[in-house]
């Protein structure tokens, strides 16, 4: 219970969260890195949660989401997706638009 309220706050406490393998600055998957580099790509700030610190997180935030793989990105507290549905998102102009709606973009 306590990860969840961890993943909470995180989530609560960054309007664009990114919970990845690695940094924003050195991915440690392609998956992780194609994520954060459509965010950055976008100039969206965001946060990014190195999930291998923590192997409690790391399988904390899929029971969360209820979503079996990492990355996974949240806006505004509302799960968004992993990288196939992010890259779709972007490739269409859902991704720039969801931001700009947010108020992020």
């Amino acid at each position: 219970m306590e990860i969840n309220k961890k993943i909470e706050n995180l989530i609560n406490e960054n309007e664009v969260c990114l919970f990845m393998k690695g940094t924003p600055d050195a991915p440690q998957c392609g998956f992780s890195m194609a994520v954060s580099n459509v965010l950055k790509h976008l100039n969206i700030k965001f946060r990014g949660i190195n999930v291998l610190e923590d192997e409690n997180l790391r399988q904390g935030i899929k029971d969360y989401s209820d979503w079996p793989t990492i990355p996974q990105l949240y806006v505004k507290k509302e799960f968004i997706g992993g990288c196939d549905i992010v890259k779709e998102m972007f490739e269409k102009g859902e991704l720039k638009k969801l931001f700009e709606e947010n108020k992020i973009i």
